[in-house]
């Protein structure tokens, strides 16, 4: 194997190039991404970079010494058009194609955006170009934000816009925000962060449609017919994979491209990681996979089979008000949740810690404001994991 294209210039895409020189791959590596900008850090875009408390430089995941180290050819500002028939052939939206020996999909997600013509004040937040457009926009003075979406990023933008003074409403089309991550009990400790924070949340209500004066927006239409006065508004509906530009190859893509859990795709020398990549039937948008499924996909690129398996502990974080909320493991529907340290009753002392469990063991662990105790409990989550001799990891036996 002496060329390898990276397609995606994301944090995913660059641990793939990093692994590649880490495991020995000297020949040609070529990284082509969307944007016109090399690897940089998102999830600062609904929290400090919104705020104004970090610059564009700051956001850089890798430095002028590293790039150099890489010796990789970077194609920036010019998306992936196709994938050829033979499998390990890009087209570029220019006309250009790549020839590999190998390929690495890692083109993650874009925001999903609501039906209807392009408003102004109407944003989505998953790129450096929507934050400046939507800092730019918030630092015109008070404005009336209604966010849609109660998950991750439409709670640290509301925390963000808090901060910078606004109105703010989050609509939620869920009964609570985050249930499906948190489960219904800790899913309405959660939501009570936006009440602290000054933010009004509804619930169990859907968005029917924006209305607008000429081109600009002034209010959000409820499914119950209530309106929202609104200058600004922020969708946060979810994300969906970029495999649009694998359309008539030989790649399974369904919600994400279809892999084993190797992270190798159907076709030979060609493997997904990050956000785009549904690895043995799970696709995780989280920063651990998409920094640890390159580490396991390169060996397997390399060995020319897949020769390990990955499955790392799903873990995130969130920024909200003032606190931080952490979860790792897989909570599951028949779970119980207990309470071990602190209260949840009481967030603004100290937060709390609880975990999950089932049949008698830890399936995952929450805590709000507890970093300390949390990171000793993921660490006896993940220590419970023991690897089978094909690399796998079992669920834990019990913590």
């Amino acid at each position: 194997m002496r060329t390898v294209i990276v397609v995606g210039a994301s944090l995913a895409g660059l641990y793939a190039a990093r692994e590649l020189r880490a495991q020995g791959f000297d020949g040609n590596l070529t990284v082509v991404g969307a944007e016109q900008y090399p690897p940089y850090d998102r999830p600062p875009l609904s929290k400090d970079f919104l705020t104004g408390g970090g610059d564009e430089h700051q956001l850089a995941l890798c430095d002028e010494e590293e790039t150099a180290e890489l010796a990789a050819e970077w194609v920036l500002g010019t998306r992936a058009r196709a994938l050829d028939a033979r499998g390990r052939t890009v087209v570029l939206d220019d006309g250009r194609t790549l020839a590999g020996d190998g390929v690495v999909i890692a083109t993650g997600a874009s925001a999903r955006r609501l039906p209807g013509p392009s408003l102004a004040g109407v944003h989505s937040l998953r790129t450096l170009d929507d934050a400046r457009a939507l800092r730019a926009e918030l630092t015109r003075g008070p404005r009336r934000v209604v966010v849609i979406g109660g998950g991750f990023i439409g709670a640290e933008t509301a925390s963000s816009c808090v901060v910078l003074g606004h109105e703010v409403t989050v609509v939620e089309a869920a009964p609570l925000p985050l249930a499906a991550q948190l489960g219904p009990e800790m899913a309405s400790v959660c939501a009570r962060l936006h009440a602290r924070g000054g933010v009004r949340l509804l619930s169990g209500v859907g968005v029917r449609g924006l209305r607008s004066t000429g081109s600009a927006v002034t209010a959000v239409e409820l499914s119950d017919g209530r309106l929202l006065p609104a200058d600004v508004v922020v969708v946060g509906i979810g994300a969906a994979p970029n495999t649009g530009w694998l359309a008539g190859s030989p790649l399974a893509v369904d919600a994400g491209v279809l892999c084993d859990d190797g992270c190798a795709t159907a076709l030979p020398q060609v493997v997904a990681v990050g956000d785009v990549a549904r690895v043995g039937g799970v696709r995780a948008e989280h920063w651990t996979s998409a920094t640890e499924q390159p580490r396991v996909a390169v060996a397997n690129l390399l060995a020319g089979r897949t020769a390990q398996a990955v499955r790392p502990l799903p873990y995130f974080w969130s920024d909200q008000y003032g606190s931080r909320v952490q979860c790792a493991g897989r909570r599951g529907d028949g779970d119980t949740v207990r309470v071990v340290e602190g209260s949840p009753d009481v967030l603004e002392e100290g937060g709390f810690l609880a975990v999950y469990e089932r049949a008698g063991r830890t399936t995952a662990v929450l805590a709000v404001d507890r970093a300390r105790s949390f990171m000793k409990k993921r660490r006896e989550l993940a220590a419970a994991r023991t690897p089978d001799p094909a690399g796998r990891a079992t669920e834990p036996a019990g913590v």
